[in-house]
C-alpha cells in the first residue's frame, strides 16, 4: 500500500489575518464620521458662534420712537364767509397725508437729507461696530445704503389710532434721537411745502382765469357802446317805449278829431272849411303813426324791433360776463383763504426719545430662537438622513 501523505498547510500569517478580519469586523460596527454625528456637531458648532456673537460681538443699537400726527386747519364749506368763520376753524387727519408723509420719510430724498446733515454714512459704516450690523463700506452705492436705511428706520402707520409711528435705529442715542428728530421736523417742513404749493397753484389758476373773465367783461361792455353810439340810441327798449307813447297818443287825438268830424258831418257838408280842416287834421296825425310805426316794425334792418334784439343780445352777454366776473372774483377771494388755512402741522403725540438702554438686538430672545430652529433642523436633517440609509439597506 501507499503510504498516505498529508498536505502541508498553506503557511499563513497569523497576525496579518487577525488584524485584517478585526478592522474589517470593526468597520461595519463602528464609523466615526457618521452623517448623524456630522449634522448634531455643526448644529452645536453654529448655537456657540451665535451665542458667541449675540452675547459678545454684536454691537448695541439704540432705538429712538416718536408718535406723530397731521392735521390740517380746516373749516366746514357750508359755513359764510366771514371773521367768525376764520376764527372758528377746526383741525382734522387724513389719512392720505399720513401715508405721503410715510412714503416721505423712506424715501431716498429724505435719506440724503439726513446723511448730508447728520453724516449717516460715516455713522454706520463705523469699523468699531461688528461687521454683521454694519455697513462694510462708507462709500457704497445709493440703492444699498437705501435698503441698509430701510432695516434700520421705519415708518408705521397704526390704522386704528391714525398715528404714524416713526421709528430709528443707531448705534449712539444721541444720534438716534437726532434721525428721529430730523424725521419729524422735515416730516412737517414738507407737508406745508406741499400743501402751500398746491394753494399757490390754485391761486395762480383762478388769477389767470379772473383776467380772461375780466377782459371778456370789457370786451362786452365796449361792444354795447359801440352799438349805442352806431345807432344813436342809448337804451332801444326806452326808445321803443316812447314810440308806443306817440302812437298811442297819436290814435288818442285820431279818435277825438273822427269824433268832431262825424259831429259837424250831422248839419254841414263835406266840402265845409272846419270839415276840411279836420280831414287835413286826421291825414296828418295818420301819417304820423305810419311814420312811427314804420320805425319799430319794417323790412329794413334799421328799425327798433330789430335794434332791441341786437341790443338785448349784446346787453345779455355783457350781463353774463359780469356774473362770471363777480363768481370768478368770489372764488379767487375764496382760495386765497384756503390758501392760508391750508397749514398741515405734524402734531406731536409723542416725541422723540432719549434712549437709555440699547432695545437691538435682543440678544436673549435672538439666541434662543436660532438654538431651538437650529437644533430642530438638525433633528428634521438626522431624521431624513436614517430614513434614507436604511432603505438603502
Amino acid at each position: 500500500m501507499m503510504p498516505l501523505h498529508f498536505m502541508p498547510p498553506e503557511q499563513t500569517q497569523p497576525g496579518v489575518a487577525t488584524f485584517s478580519t478585526g478592522l474589517a469586523s470593526t468597520g461595519r460596527r463602528f464609523k466615526p464620521f457618521h452623517g448623524k454625528g456630522y449634522t448634531f456637531w455643526l448644529a452645536l458648532l453654529l448655537c456657540l458662534l451665535a451665542v458667541v456673537y449675540w452675547g459678545v460681538i454684536a454691537s448695541d443699537r439704540y432705538v429712538s420712537e416718536a408718535h406723530v400726527i397731521i392735521q390740517q386747519m380746516d373749516m366746514a364749506s357750508d359755513q359764510p364767509m366771514g371773521l367768525s368763520t376764520l376764527l372758528g376753524m377746526s383741525g382734522g387727519t387724513n389719512r392720505t397725508d399720513q401715508l405721503l408723509l410715510r412714503d416721505h420719510l423712506l424715501s431716498v430724498d429724505m435719506l440724503e437729507k439726513l446723511d448730508a446733515e447728520l453724516s449717516l454714512r460715516e455713522h454706520y459704516s463705523d469699523h468699531s461696530r461688528d461687521p454683521i450690523s454694519r455697513m462694510w463700506f462708507v462709500d457704497i452705492s445709493r440703492e444699498w445704503f437705501h435698503r441698509y436705511y430701510l432695516s434700520r428706520v421705519s415708518v408705521e402707520f397704526d390704522e386704528y389710532a391714525g398715528v404714524l409711528i416713526i421709528r430709528a435705529e443707531a448705534f449712539s442715542p444721541e444720534k438716534a434721537r437726532a434721525i428721529t428728530t430730523m424725521l419729524m421736523e422735515e416730516g412737517g417742513r414738507y407737508m406745508n411745502m406741499v400743501a402751500r404749493r398746491l394753494a399757490k397753484e390754485q391761486v395762480s389758476f383762478l388769477e389767470t382765469q379772473v383776467g380772461q373773465i375780466s377782459e371778456r367783461v370789457r370786451q362786452a361792455r365796449q361792444a354795447v357802446l359801440a352799438y349805442q353810439n352806431e345807432r344813436n340810441l342809448v337804451s332801444p327798449q326806452g326808445t321803443a317805449e316812447n314810440v308806443f307813447g306817440i302812437i298811442s297818443h297819436l290814435e288818442g287825438q285820431l279818435s277825438t278829431l273822427k269824433t268832431q268830424r262825424d259831429a259837424l258831418l250831422g248839419y254841414l257838408n263835406p266840402q265845409s272849411p272846419s270839415v276840411i280842416e279836420l280831414d287835413l287834421q286826421i291825414a296828418s296825425i295818420k301819417k304820423q303813426m305810419t311814420q312811427q310805426q314804420a320805425r319799430l316794425t319794417s323790412s329794413e334792418r334799421q328799425t327798433l324791433n330789430r335794434a332791441i334784439e341786437e341790443f338785448t343780445r349784446l346787453q345779455m352777454n355783457a350781463e353774463f360776463a359780469q356774473d362770471m366776473y363777480k363768481t370768478a372774483l368770489a372764488a379767487l377771494e375764496k382760495g386765497r383763504v384756503d390758501s392760508v388755512r391750508t397749514v398741515k402741522m405734524v402734531s406731536v403725540i409723542q416725541s422723540p426719545t432719549q434712549p437709555q438702554y440699547p432695545m437691538e438686538p435682543r440678544r436673549i430672545y435672538n439666541t434662543t430662537v436660532f438654538i431651538v430652529a437650529t437644533l430642530m433642523l438638525a433633528g428634521i436633517v438626522s431624521l431624513l438622513s436614517t430614513i434614507i440609509r436604511e432603505h438603502r439597506d
